[in-house]
């Protein structure tokens, strides 16, 4: 018609870029809900300080499996710590009745054998029993040595697993220096094995006060 122009080769080639990178944008948000809202999520840690309301938020990504190993490397509860009796008690009244739960600190050997999605509460409790078991409290000659041997042992596994996996850590980052070298070697080597968890895992959730935020 007169008075109109046809449009030009540059133009065009920026609406199919623009239409491109939109369809990208698209298939990537896609490609992200897929991952989050999945039955099967592969991987996931879930970071917490206390009482933040991780274990909970735990227990909630996998509700939906009919079969659930419910790994727990803590100290057991025992009369001479009630306190640490109540805590223990409290989570196990919030397991489901169909949920096994296998009370151990070898991680590594459980990732191997699993046939059935796993949360495992927590690994700081795991890492305190591990700690102890390689004399890194008293310093014993050799305990790092050890202590490197059980993390890369688990480390390994972790990477391989082949189940739905939900481990629950401590975020301990966030709060002051502890006063005690004990606490400062929790703090610093939960950090640095956080880290390695996290690097191969499928999500990471950090909970802070009942709120869970992907990272």
């Amino acid at each position: 018609m007169p008075g109109m122009t046809a449009p030009t080769a540059s133009a065009g080639k920026k609406t199919s870029a623009r239409l491109t990178a939109r369809l990208a944008g698209y298939l990537e948000t896609l490609a992200r809900a897929l991952r989050r809202y999945g039955r099967d999520e592969g991987k996931v840690l879930v970071l917490g300080g206390v009482r933040s309301g991780k274990s909970r938020h735990a227990e909630r990504l996998v509700a939906g499996h009919s079969h659930l190993v419910y790994v727990a490397p803590g100290l057991p509860a025992g009369e001479d710590d009630p306190e640490w009796a109540a805590r223990v008690a409290a989570h196990q009244a919030r397991r489901p009745s169909h949920w096994k739960t296998v009370e151990t600190t070898d991680l590594a050997g459980t990732l191997r054998k699993a046939t059935e999605p796993l949360l495992i509460d927590c690994l700081g409790t795991w890492l305190s029993r591990v700690l102890d078991d390689v004399g890194a409290w008293k310093q014993k000659p050799g305990w790092e040595h050890r202590l490197d041997d059980r993390l890369e042992d688990f480390l390994a596994a972790w990477a391989a697993a082949r189940v739905p996996v939900v481990a629950v850590s401590n975020e301990v980052g966030s709060g002051v220096v502890p006063a005690t070298s004990s606490g400062r070697l929790f703090r610093d080597v939960l950090g640095a094995l956080n880290n390695r968890v996290s690097a191969d895992a499928d999500r990471v959730v950090l909970v802070v006060a009942g709120r869970a935020l992907d990272l």
